[in-house]
């Protein structure tokens, strides 16, 4: 059963699921789904495109599946995506997609701190923990178990590896690769996420061997050097696989 606030709008074509606790000046507009066991604390707005799993928790004044800021948008019917287990804090704001990719996507156990923004057709991995007033420009993707601080600026079209730790105040152009910490000005390769990996259960086996693929790929002249070293002197573990299909696939190339 619901516990919604009298004081609540909820358009009739909207399909709300079962346990969701909806709060007083809260608005779910049409073309909207909401899942089980939810809790939309007061004056949350939930727009047309919105699709929300369960469990979520969205504070006061988060505004999910808002109208793309792009100019190329014209009204074409596009999705937000939204998984389950999310602390969505105040004042968020996560467009959803345009025709140029259709979907913005965040998926599972997130904690999006406040103020912060996911533009048009970014994705959002699962286990990510991203600061108060971060902004995502359109079409960022995040990997998995990344933790990025406090405000950063992230380009259009740029990536954030797995498992990396950003420094608040960065500004990045350039794809961040995974395992690592970035940081200083301009944003750059600051060591691995020491810390991180270890409380992920990374081995100090595994972290050698990551430490020893970016020591190669940092001490060539060029990525392409760096990757066919990579290959030729380092065991193929998921972890190194990992980084040279990031780095080797990268479209805005990475950070130095």
């Amino acid at each position: 059963m619901n516990n919604i606030s009298p004081l609540a709008f909820i358009h009739p074509n909207a399909k709300i699921g079962d346990n969701n606790t909806i709060g007083p000046f809260c608005c779910i507009d049409q073309n909207t789904i909401l899942g089980d066991n939810n809790q939309l604390l007061n004056s949350v707005t939930i727009h047309a495109g919105a699709r929300i799993g369960n469990g979520n928790e969205i504070f006061p004044g988060a505004s999910i599946a808002t109208k793309p800021q792009d100019l190329k948008y014209k009204g074409e019917e596009t999705l937000c995506e939204i998984g389950d287990n999310n602390s969505i804090r105040e004042n968020v704001t996560i467009s959803r997609g345009t025709a140029s990719k259709g979907t913005t996507r965040v998926g599972n156990n997130n904690l999006l701190m406040e103020n912060m923004h996911v533009a048009h057709d970014c994705v959002i991995g699962n286990h990510v923990i991203i600061g108060n007033s971060t902004k995502f420009a359109g079409e960022v993707v995040v990997d998995d178990y990344a933790v990025i601080s406090a405000t950063v600026l992230f380009h259009q079209f740029s990536k954030v590896g797995g498992y990396v730790m950003i420094q608040g105040g960065s500004r990045s152009s350039l794809d961040v690769p995974p395992y690592i910490m970035a940081g200083r000005e301009p944003i750059r390769y600051a060591g691995l996420n020491v810390v991180g990996l270890r409380r992920h259960g990374f081995s100090n086996e595994t972290i050698d061997l990551i430490h020893n693929a970016y020591r190669i790929l940092y001490g060539k002249a060029t990525v392409a050097e760096g990757l066919r070293e990579i290959k030729a002197s380092l065991p193929l573990t998921p972890e190194i696989q990992y980084i040279i299909d990031f780095v080797s696939t990268s479209q805005r190339g990475i950070m130095r």
